[in-house]
Order: C-alpha cells, then sequence, then structure tokens
C-alpha cells in the first residue's frame, strides 16, 4: 500500500497513513483512527512510493454525511469554548482559551489554552464533562502555539510562516543565528511570539551550504599576494570583506566550485527531505 500524509488542522502537523487501497488526491477528506479515536482529516501530501513501515490504515474516505457531522462538531466546539471561558472565570482560573475541537466520533472534546503557569484544572474538566458527557482534555500550550493560531505579520512584511506553510513548531536554537552571522538582537531575530524566528530553522542549511569554504571574521587571509583580516562575510553572497595591512578594504568572491553547487543542493534537499520523513512516520500512530 501506499503512504498519504494528512492534516486534522489547515497547515497543522502532517501524519503518515497507509491508503488501504482508495484512490487519493490532495484535498480529499478521509476518517482515520487515533489515539483519541476516529478523526476528520485532509490529505495533504499522496507519496507515489510504497512504505515497509507499520502505518495505521485510513478507515474510508469521507462523505458528504461525514462532512456535515464534522460541520455539525466545529460548530458545537466553539459554543463548548465560549463555556469553559464562562466556566474558567467563575472558577478563578487564569487561563486564555485558544481553540478546542471534537474528535469525529465525539469521544474526546480537547481544549488548547495559554498561561503563564500551571493551572489547577480538575474541577473545570469535572463540570465540563458533566455538561458535554465526553471525555475533557484540557492542553496548556506556548506562545508559538497562539502566534500560529491568531496570526500576523513578520519583520519582513509577511504572514507569519507558522499560520501559513509550516506544519511543524521545530525548536531553534542560538547555533542557528550565530550560524547565519546574524548579531544577538532579540527585536532582530525574535518573532511575534518573542521566540527565535522559525525561519533561522529552516534556512540554516542553505546558510551552512553557502558558508562553506568561507573564513571567519577575524581569519587572516592573504588574497591575490595581499594579506589582511576578515572584518565582514555577506553568507548568501558568498563574499567577505578583506582589511589589509594598509588599511585598505577589498571584498573578495568565493565561487562554489565547478558543479558542485548543483551536486551539494541535491544532496541537502534529499537529506532534508529523508529527515522530514523519517519525523513523519515517527508521528504516525498520533
Amino acid at each position: 500500500m501506499k503512504i498519504v500524509g494528512v492534516e486534522f488542522k489547515k497547515n497543522g502537523k502532517q501524519y503518515i497513513f497507509n491508503d488501504n487501497g482508495f484512490k487519493l488526491n490532495v484535498g480529499d477528506n478521509v476518517i482515520v483512527e487515533t489515539e483519541r479515536g476516529s478523526q476528520f482529516a485532509t490529505v495533504a501530501v499522496v507519496y507515489d512510493k510504497e512504505d515497509n513501515l507499520e502505518h495505521t490504515n485510513i478507515l474510508k474516505v469521507a462523505t458528504k454525511e461525514d462532512e456535515k457531522q464534522n460541520n455539525a462538531n466545529i460548530k458545537e466546539a466553539k459554543k463548548a469554548l465560549l463555556k469553559a471561558e464562562e466556566l474558567a472565570t467563575k472558577l478563578e482560573l487564569d487561563m486564555k482559551f485558544l481553540d478546542s475541537y471534537f474528535t469525529f466520533d465525539r469521544k474526546q472534546l480537547v481544549f488548547q489554552f495559554l498561561a503563564d503557569n500551571r493551572v489547577d484544572f480538575r474541577e473545570l474538566a469535572k463540570q465540563l464533562a458533566g455538561i458535554y458527557k465526553t471525555r475533557i482534555e484540557l492542553r496548556q500550550v506556548g506562545v508559538r502555539d497562539k502566534a500560529k493560531e491568531i496570526s500576523g505579520l513578520g519583520q519582513c512584511g509577511r504572514k507569519l510562516c507558522c499560520s501559513t506553510f509550516l506544519n511543524d513548531l521545530d525548536s531553534v536554537g542560538i547555533a542557528q543565528v550565530k550560524n547565519q552571522n546574524l548579531a544577538l538582537n532579540p527585536t532582530k531575530i525574535n518573532g511575534l511570539c518573542g521566540r527565535l524566528l522559525c525561519c533561522l530553522k529552516y534556512e540554516d542549511d542553505l546558510y551552512s551550504l553557502y558558508r562553506e569554504d568561507l573564513p571567519e571574521v577575524g581569519d587572516k587571509v592573504k588574497y591575490e599576494g595581499v594579506e589582511g583580516t576578515v572584518v565582514s562575510l555577506d553568507i548568501p553572497r558568498r563574499k567577505y570583506t578583506l582589511l589589509t595591512d594598509e588599511s585598505n578594504k577589498i571584498e573578495v568572491e568565493v565561487p562554489f566550485k565547478k558543479d558542485e553547487n548543483n551536486n551539494k543542493n541535491e544532496s541537502k534537499e534529499n537529506k532534508k527531505n529523508e529527515n522530514k520523513r523519517n519525523e513523519n512516520r515517527r508521528k504516525s500512530n498520533k
């Protein structure tokens, strides 16, 4: 059987399932089985190759009745969100709700909320369970999840990456900032969520590629018989500025070796795709 990647929410994480013999296309709605019960999902990726790893089978292609039920679940979940906010206020719980959803079979009602500290929500969960007669899950999420949910405009002037095309909110570290030769200025490297910019992560492979064979700032370099110190780098253009012993500045371009650029790009892309594929496989049994 072939495998497909499905999303439970638009631009959400992708999970891998066997197509179970169904002829599926991107955009098709399906019903899948997960740890929380059956869920309504949308096909985001159809892989051409077969996979020998174990994945859960897709239960069925969603019918019009299934789509009606899913729409009804969405409406009921929105009402439940308002009710949860009302109850939390009465119980004086310091929590801000972001989202709520039913599983397709309504065996579970999940709430996502934001809070500065740990919240004892046991009484809230008990009251919600009494109202909706289903299992209640209250999940505390971080500020990056909040930014993904409400969206906004980033420093580049475009809509936030996390709310448009990023499926996974991967961890971002200072190592990526340093690799891209950026100043450790929070106003420049942090996003609206207050965390490091997501683009630092997914652009890092390309920066690593273009950084190869470039000297570091402070290195002593000899260029065309002239010795000097590297004072700045322009990684995307593969250039560096050399300050000579005579206090002259020379801009030096470092070209890729012949045919090396294409080979490296292809190798990096294949490796990145394979890593992404493996990560999705590990998430297939949600």
